[in-house]
This record gives structure tokens, sequence and C-alpha cells, in this order.
């Protein structure tokens, strides 16, 4: 089960470390999603950090377990933020795939680490 928790844990990491590189630098499908969905320039980069702490404390969270849970749960409410906020605006399902298969990551990744 470790193994497992360790996989993906690191899957949904690299993740949400390459969404918040993206918001980051700017990456133009990156800013043209989040525009649709209503966030404002100004919250882009606190979206980016929320993401990377996510990342960093499911890296930790492998030794420390309480961070491991909290990181899992935290990115598991961004990512379904994220589906709401596209569901809010009846988007298609492909147009909101990638948060929906992150935030389903993320639950599993709780999953796992509550069975530790």
């Amino acid at each position: 089960m470790t193994i497992a928790l360790i996989i993906i844990a690191a899957l949904l990491g690299v993740a949400a470390t390459a969404s918040a590189v993206g918001k980051l630098t700017k990456q133009a499908p990156v800013i043209e999603n989040l525009t649709h969905v209503g966030v404002q320039a100004k919250h882009i980069p606190v979206l980016a950090l929320l993401e990377a702490a996510g990342a960093l404390g499911l890296l930790i969270g492998i030794w420390v377990t309480p961070l491991g849970i909290a990181a899992a749960i935290g990115l598991s409410l961004y990512f379904l933020g994220a589906v709401v906020a596209h569901i809010r605006l009846k988007d298609k399902p492909a147009e909101f795939a990638p948060a929906f298969v992150l935030f389903v990551v993320a639950v599993v990744t709780v999953v796992l680490e509550l069975k530790r």
C-alpha cells in the first residue's frame, strides 16, 4: 500500500507542480482557462502557491503522515473547486476533464494516506 501511495502522490505532486508553473509563467492556455472560469489575474499567483504548497506537502508527507493527509485533502478541495467552477458555467466534460482527473487522483491519495 505504501508503494502505491508514493507513486500516486508523486504523480499528483508532479501534476500540481506543472499546473503551478503554468500559472506562474503565464502560459496562454492556462491563463485563458482561468479567465474563462472567472479567476481574476491577481488571484492566479495565489492559486499557483496553493498548488505548489500541496505538492511540497505531499513530498514531505512521505515521512510526515499528517502533512501528507492535509496536503492530499487540500489538493482534493482545490481541484474540486476547479471542477465546480467549470460545471457552474455549464462547460462540457472534456473542458474540465483534467481538473476532474486530478480531483479523483487527489481523493485516491487521501484514501491511501488514511489507510497507511
